[in-house]
């Protein structure tokens, strides 16, 4: 058995005013399953694909307090069309953020909500990602990430360093996942976070089980009215494992 990350979930206090933010920023499609869901994924898409990690943005009441601790970092191909997306992202309501970085090649900047993303430089190794280069999450252990999401998912680990770990599906197309060293250590639930899925035919209940052997835990969550499970990663980070598809 074996999960593989197919969405990010991302809160919001009105997730039809963030979804028609991302979805113009990543040229996607707009769909939703039901009130104060809004679903993403690339127009025409079969879900779920490795091609493409979807974005599912869910109504919540609560504010934005701190920095998140999962980001997406977006692809460009030239230093013109760098400047010309975060232009345009701009004018669809986002802002630059200083979130400590420097004086670094890439923009920070926050969608109308506050949630922090990047807008890379041209980069070799994201040329054939799609418009999200990378889903990235902070750590302060990189190595043991890439060891619980290694045997956690099938993706193919391509990258173990004590300040980063990288990781792409074993088909070698889509975003990758990636594990930065940070200094700040989680304190409140994640605004936004993984949504993982095993494949049809595999048992929910026996992937959560194994997820747990691997050092899941689970985060104390009300699950009585759902039908997918919550689990937290060994760093503590909730995540979604979604039923067999």
């Amino acid at each position: 058995m074996a999960t593989r990350l197919v969405q990010i979930n991302m809160k919001a206090q009105d997730d039809t005013a963030l979804g028609r933010f991302w979805a113009e920023a990543l040229g996607w499609g707009i769909d939703s399953e039901g009130p104060g869901v809004t679903n993403l994924e690339p127009v025409g898409f079969a879900y779920p694909d490795p091609v493409a990690v979807c974005v599912d943005i869910i109504a919540r009441p609560e504010p934005k307090t701190v920095k998140n601790r999962v980001h997406l970092d977006l692809a460009t191909t030239s230093a013109a069309h760098q400047a010309e997306l975060v232009a345009r992202l701009k004018d669809l309501g986002a802002t630059l953020a200083d979130v400590g970085q420097g004086d670094v090649p890439w923009t920070v900047m926050a969608d109308p909500e506050g949630n922090e993303f990047c807008v890379l430089e041209p980069r070799e190794i994201y040329r054939d990602t799609g418009p999200i280069a990378a889903v990235v999450v902070d750590s302060t252990d990189p190595r043991e990430m890439a060891r619980f999401w290694g045997e956690a998912m099938d993706w193919t680990v391509h990258q173990v360093t004590d300040d980063q770990a990288t990781m792409r599906s074993a088909q070698g197309v889509g975003p990758y996942l990636e594990f930065i060293r940070t200094p700040d250590t989680k304190s409140v639930w994640n605004r936004v976070h993984l949504d993982v899925a095993p494949y049809s035919g595999d048992d929910l209940a026996a992937e959560a089980a194994r997820l747990r052997a691997l050092g899941a835990t689970d985060p104390g969550i009300d699950q009585s009215a759902i039908s997918w499970t919550i689990l937290a990663d060994p760093e503590g980070n909730e995540f979604c494992l979604l039923s067999p598809r």
